[in-house]
Parts: C-alpha cells; structure tokens; sequence
C-alpha cells in the first residue's frame, strides 16, 4: 500500500524499529541477494570453462569493486543528505541532492568507461591475472568497463530509493536486471550443444566464453538503470532527478563526500586487498597452483559475499529510519534501532555460516568439480573465512551507523579497518611465512582485529548518545 510523505515521516518517527527495519529491509536483501546470485552465477558459469577462465573473474573483480566503491561514495552520500534533508522537511533540498549525485554518477563512469578500455594491456597483469588467466580477463574487463556508466548510475537510484524508504521500487529494477542476467549468462557463454554445467545443455548460445558473461552483466546493469530511472522519475511519491535540480556546490559535494567515503574506504580498500591478494599467489605460491589457487580464491569470495549480503541487506533497511531520525534529533530511537539489528544479524550470520562450514567442500565442488586443487584450496580457504563470520553483524552495522549519521571519518575508519587496516598487513606479513595458508587465513586473522577496533568507535559514540535528550516530535 503507498502511503503518502506524511504517513512514511510518521512511520519513521513512531513505529516500533523492531516492525519498520525488517519491513524496510525485506526488499534490500532481496536486492543484495540477487545482485550477488547473478554475481555467483558469472563465476558459476564461467567456471564450466576452465580454471583460468574462472580465475580472470575474481581479477576483473578487483575493478568492478572500484567501479562499485565510486558509485556507492555518490549513492550512499547522496542519500544520507537527502533522507536528512525529508526529517528536516526540506523537500527542495532532497530534490538537489538527488540530481547532483545521480548526474555526477553518469559523468565520472562515462570518464571510467574510457580510461578503462584504454589501459587494459597493463592493467590486467597489475590485478593479478597470470600468463594463463590474462586474455580472459582482459575480454571480460572490457564490457566491465562499457557497462560502468549504467553500474554507478543504477547503485545512485537505489541508494536515493531506499533512503526514502522505498526499498521495494530499488528492488523491482535490481531483481529484473539480476535475472535477466542469469538467463543471458550461459546463453552469451555456450555454444549451443555445450553442457551449460548444470546437466543440461541449451539449443542455442553465442559461444563467447568469459566475454559473454561480461556482456550479460553489460546489458542487465542497463537493463536495470532504466528501470530504476523511470521509478525515479515516473511515480509521484519519489524524488525525481532532472537537469534542472542539477545545481551542485562545494557544500554539496563536500557533504555527499563526508557520507559517502565510508563506502569509496570500504569498497575501494578492498578492491586493493583483492589485488594484494591475487599478487600474493604470484609471489608466494607454487607456480603449478597459482591458476588454481587464484580461481579457488575467487569461488570463496563470492560464496562469503552471498551469505554477507544478507546482512548487508538488513543493515540497508535499518540506515534510513537511522538517518531520518538523527535528523529528527530521535537518539534513543537510533539506539534502539542498532543494537536490535546487530543482534539479528549476528544470528542470521551464525546460521548460515555453521550451514556452510559444514557443505564447504560440496559448495566449492560445485563450482570447479574438474580441478582438485581449486577444490582442495577453496575449501580449506572458505572454513577459515566461516569461522570468523558472526563477528561480521557489529562490524557492518556499526559502519552503516556511523555512516548514517553523518559521522565521516570514524565511518571511514570502521569500513576500512576490515579489509584494509587489518587485512593488508595480514597480507604482507603471512604469506611470506605460512605461504598459501597463510593467504587463506589472512581475513579470518583481519576479521578479528577489525573487531576490536570497531568496539572502540562504536560504543563511545553510542555512549555519547544516551546522554543526548531526544528533540520533541510533532504530534
């Protein structure tokens, strides 16, 4: 049922934080869940090729999470100001900040998608790729690139949807275009004939291997960047983005840049813990395993992703009743609100991890059943990461928190505690004494250490919190 401005201020501002988080969250995890599917099924399909074909994936991986970090700075910045912006009851101002994020967005990936193609020949190698890896992953980062302006452009209008909190809309262009991207996936891969991996073949395929699943991705990010677009645009009880809201400023940028960065740290950072990683293999790992080890690597990453994103998902439902209503000057509300999704997402996270601790080898298998050393290697890798997942629930909803109130820097600190303060160092300093366990047990090390700093921003903010008197709401 839609409900118009009044209701949903009212419904942010009044209801209880245990009914309107997981009604608001519902459609992110379904969003989350089905953007790392199609994700899952890039490295699935490609998978069925060969080791080196699955491996260029997890390279090019290293890219579409700069391209995602960037559009996510934007997105995530453009939201938090114009979800304050509907508290204060500034509609005018909410309108700005949409068009300024959303055209920004158009620009710099048009900028990304040209650069991108232009460096190919010496950016691939600088990812990791090896001799054998490098000419799939140079086809696949090429339609990577072409698709960035419609990538950063479609993470904007999510962002700007589910801060209004009108998830469900994000959620109808995410889930058509992660779909549509399943389906074209083994018909732009296969040739027809080809066992798809699945125990079935298709009658018909363009046969374009590891290209073809970039291409999928290509038209599915369209795909859902018109979607989002006329959601945007086309229902009244949206912010719209036109050319004539575009009227940027320094402030503006200045602000969407304070709450965004968390997001460019976050995913930015771990884009080069990618890199780092992938290099590593290369460096410390014996050549007849470094394909396997680096395909295996990259199987492990997107399986941690999918059970991650659901608590990712859930924590996007909580950001904007925490943002609307720190702009209503709502403390307690807020705290109320965190510490009941960290304790949600901590359970969802014990029950999905123990689930795959115990099916790791068959989950890995499933992906590379012709190689067992990528079996070997990503089994062993996907217990280490397991084992340290619950403690994922605070360190993600104290980074959403922090970034949702606008506070930048100690946000920024917390996103890249986990995979950079503590995950490069572990990446420097293992490998070289354990070797290839010391790469799989790098993040499980990180992931601890993360934890301890996130207590310490976290809980005094949270304690500067319960001395704040809530401001008088409106009746």
């Amino acid at each position: 049922m839609k409900m118009s401005p009044a209701e949903r201020k009212h419904m942010m501002l009044h209801d209880p934080v245990e009914r309107i988080i997981p009604k608001l969250a519902i459609p992110t995890i379904i969003s989350m869940l089905i953007t790392t599917i199609y994700n899952m099924a890039d490295t699935f399909f490609v998978s069925q090729l060969d080791t080196a074909a699955s491996g260029a994936v997890g390279v090019v991986f290293s890219v579409m999470a700069i391209i995602q970090a960037i559009a996510f700075t934007l997105g995530m910045g453009t939201g938090t100001n114009l979800s304050q912006a509907l508290g204060r009851g500034d509609t005018d101002e909410a309108q700005r900040y949409g068009s300024v994020g959303f055209f920004t967005a158009l620009a710099v990936g048009t900028v990304i998608m040209i650069a991108g193609n232009l460096s190919l020949d010496w950016m691939v190698p600088l990812l990791g790729a090896t001799d054998d890896i490098f000419p799939y992953a140079k086809e696949y980062a090429t339609y990577i690139f072409y698709a960035a302006p419609f990538m950063m452009g479609s993470l904007v209008l999510n962002n700007m949807l589910r801060f209004q909190g009108l998830a469900t809309y994000g959620m109808v262009g995410i889930t058509l275009g992660g779909i549509l991207n399943m389906v074209l996936d083994p018909i732009f891969i296969f040739e027809a004939g080809q066992d798809i991996g699945l125990g079935f073949a298709l009658p018909f395929g363009f046969g374009m291997k590891t290209a073809g699943a970039a291409v999928a991705t290509a038209l599915s990010q369209a795909v859902s960047f018109f979607i989002l677009l006329a959601q945007s645009n086309l229902r009244k009880d949206t912010i719209s983005v036109t050319p004539r809201h575009f009227r940027p400023t320094k402030h503006m940028y200045g602000r969407i840049l304070n709450n965004g960065l968390p997001s460019l740290g976050r995913q930015g950072i771990a884009s080069i813990s990618t890199i780092l990683l992938n290099n590593s293999v290369k460096l410390f790992v014996a050549v007849e395993l470094q394909t396997a080890a680096i395909a295996a690597m990259s199987i492990v990453s997107r399986i941690v992703m999918f059970v991650n994103s659901t608590v990712i998902g859930f924590g996007q439902g909580f950001q904007p009743v925490c943002s609307f209503n720190y702009g209503a000057g709502q403390y307690s509300r807020v705290r109320r609100a965190f510490w009941f999704c960290v304790k949600v997402a901590t359970v969802i996270l014990l029950v999905l991890g123990a689930a795959a601790f115990i099916t790791a080898e068959p989950i890995i298998t499933a992906f590379r059943k012709d190689d067992p050393d990528v079996i070997r290697i990503g089994t062993t890798a996907l217990r280490f990461h397991l084992a340290t997942i619950p403690l994922w629930g605070f360190i993600v909803m104290s980074n959403m928190f922090t970034q949702s109130i606008g506070y930048g820097v100690r946000s920024l600190i917390i996103s890249i505690s986990r995979q950079g303060m503590c995950l490069i160092p572990m990446l420097l300093l293992l490998p070289p004494l354990f070797g290839l366990t010391g790469i799989q047990a790098a993040q499980p090390v990180a992931d601890v250490l993360a934890l301890g700093v996130t207590l310490l921003i976290t809980i005094n903010i949270l304690r500067q919190f319960s001395q704040m008197a809530d401001k008088p709401l409106e009746s």
